[in-house]
């Protein structure tokens, strides 16, 4: 794969800029988690050990000249039990970023692509105070009316009051209404219900994903929706936009979900198949 490193170290390089997957801890899914008509029959590879697939909970760290940016900040410490058809447990992040060498401190910028709780957790700890306190957070303008604002839709507390904490102390929130570039070869992308982030110099291309896509299986399968959908015919189309656009051989893309956090493209020849 064009600017990838051994399989055993997963960063890639976008000309200069850095790409590093890391994990905060295990997304449990069911195939109902897809909708009440996915069977596991046929998707062995995914739905493993007990019929169950195990995914991360990931963030993806973009090191770019003097800035660290820090793209999703997974569940915190900090477990939500749905049941069969989803579980999450967090808190392993820091300890990724410590591995490779990156202290809370040293992060410029926390991208958010959406506002969900795993995406989110370790923005503010339990006294709503910023984990990453010097950093800018980028978010969708629209979540901050959805999820900061309004009380019946779930959020952690912590996160919440460090939203509103920040907002009234001046902090450096950016609310994103078009696309921004953030730092060279940078840029935030809207996508509706999420932003997406490209990485961008020498001709490549980095897209990371968010939950835009789940999974790369919802290439083959498109109907497989995700909890996540309010419009599931809008998330449809918008995963095909982006698939489309991983066509191009000097693009790649990658989740907050994916197996392995792995980058990859749409290879097209007589169809259309995943490659990482």
């Amino acid at each position: 794969m064009p600017g990838r490193r051994g399989r055993r170290e997963s960063a890639v390089l976008i000309g200069d800029i850095d790409v590093h997957p890391l994990t905060d801890g295990t997304f449990r899914a069911s195939p109902e988690y897809f909708g009440d008509h996915v069977r596991a029959e046929g998707h062995e590879d995914l739905f493993g050990r007990d019929g169950l697939a195990f995914l991360p909970i990931g963030c993806f760290l973009v090191r770019t000249g003097d800035r660290t940016i820090l793209v999703d900040c997974g569940m915190g410490p900090a477990l939500r039990d749905d049941g069969r058809r989803r579980l999450l447990v967090g808190g392993q992040l820091l300890l990724g970023l410590r591995a490779v060498g990156v202290a809370t401190t040293d992060v410029t910028d926390v991208v958010c692509t959406h506002l969900h709780a795993d995406h989110t957790g370790w923005l503010f700890d339990l006294a709503a105070e910023p984990v990453f306190a010097g950093a800018t957070i980028w978010f969708g303008a629209h979540d901050w009316q959805h999820f900061v604002l309004d009380p019946d839709v779930w959020m952690f507390d912590h996160i919440r009051a460090g939203f509103r904490a920040a907002a009234e102390g001046g902090a450096r929130l950016r609310p994103v209404e078009h696309d921004t570039t953030i730092a060279p070869g940078v840029s935030l992308t809207m996508t509706p219900g999420h932003l997406g982030v490209v990485v961008a110099a020498a001709g490549r291309r980095a897209i990371l994903l968010g939950d835009a896509i789940v999974c790369p299986v919802q290439l083959d399968e498109p109907t497989w929706q995700s909890i996540g959908d309010v419009d599931p015919a809008l998330a449809r189309r918008v995963r095909e936009r982006l698939f489309r656009e991983l066509e191009d051989p000097a693009t790649l893309g990658a989740g907050a979900h994916f197996p392995e956090l792995q980058f990859g493209r749409v290879l097209v020849g007589k169809g259309r198949r995943w490659v990482s």
